[in-house]
């Protein structure tokens, strides 16, 4: 079972007159990266919240958004920095003057009052209590990632096992070339020999022909094609694991082009290397998708 790390994932409860809602947006990413909007009440707590999303999720770029609402807007108690306020309005009403922007000082206003920290929380800090409900909400909406994570993941699965099939259809397209290949080349170094020998004093033919059966066996890839047939079902089995691992698949994947090359290599005959160039563009589609598996 794979698991992609595009997800997303929605939770809300509540709890007497405060209603706590957790929300989650995570894409891929090579570590963990992560990035919260907190309310003011829970910003004490967000390397504490950052550890817990970090062991749920495991890698991404993660977006929190966390919010606390209540029932009564009575129960929210906020005071204005009446002094930020007049400073950062006097500021802007300075650079407007200088600037020749014609602005009603309703404007000027309503633009310093949404400056963070123009409005401050005076309730006392009520998080401590309910950080045990909040950690559960957290808990589900990372639940509720992951499963839409697998979800993808799961779409991910299929199409790559599509193109490891047609990496394998295309290995076993091969085989009817091989003997050809290895008859083509001989015929042609033969055909070499016999027209430069007699013309060679001291030719020695049998170390001629030693060479030949040595260059030809150097051009067998039987062991490369073994290789490569157990890569891909070695891709198969890891991706079917229990626990989603895209490094070792990426690592796989390594392995089954190291094994393409080889075999473009050693083919020198056009209906084998245009297999290799499809085998390749298969490996290519894999490898485009696997940035996005955990």
């Amino acid at each position: 079972m794979i698991k992609s790390m595009t997800g997303f994932g929605a939770y809300s409860f509540k709890s007497q007159h405060k209603t706590f809602t957790v929300e989650i947006k995570s894409i891929n990413a090579k570590q963990f990266d992560f990035s919260a909007k907190l309310p003011i009440e829970c910003r004490d707590k967000e390397n504490e919240i950052r550890k817990l999303i970090n062991f749920l999720l495991e890698r991404g770029k993660i977006d929190c958004s966390i919010t606390i609402a209540y029932d009564n807007e009575s129960d929210v108690n906020y005071a204005i920095d009446s002094t930020l306020v007049k400073k950062i309005f006097h500021d802007l009403k300075q650079i407007s003057k200088e600037l020749s922007i014609h602005t009603d000082d309703a404007q000027i206003l309503s633009i310093a009052m949404k400056v963070p920290d123009v409005m401050v929380s005076s309730q006392p800090d009520t998080i401590e209590e309910d950080w045990s409900i909040l950690q559960n909400v957290i808990k589900e909406a990372c639940r509720l990632t992951n499963e839409s994570r697998q979800k993808e993941g799961k779409i991910l699965e299929t199409e790559f096992e599509l193109h490891i099939t047609g990496i394998l259809t295309l290995l076993k397209e091969v085989e009817p070339f091989e003997s050809e290949r290895i008859q083509s080349v001989k015929s042609r170094l033969m055909k070499s020999f016999h027209e430069y020998s007699d013309q060679m004093a001291n030719f020695d033919t049998n170390r001629f022909e030693q060479e030949l059966i040595f260059y030809l066996e150097k051009l067998d890839f039987t062991e490369e094609k073994v290789r490569l047939a157990q890569h891909c079902q070695y891709f198969i089995e890891t991706m079917r694991e229990n626990n989603s691992n895209g490094k070792k698949l990426a690592f796989i994947c390594q392995e089954i082009g190291r094994e393409i090359n080889t075999l473009g290599s050693k083919s020198l005959d056009a209906n084998i290397q245009k297999r290799v160039v499809q085998m390749k563009d298969e490996l290519e589609k894999i490898k485009e998708q696997l940035a996005n598996i955990l």
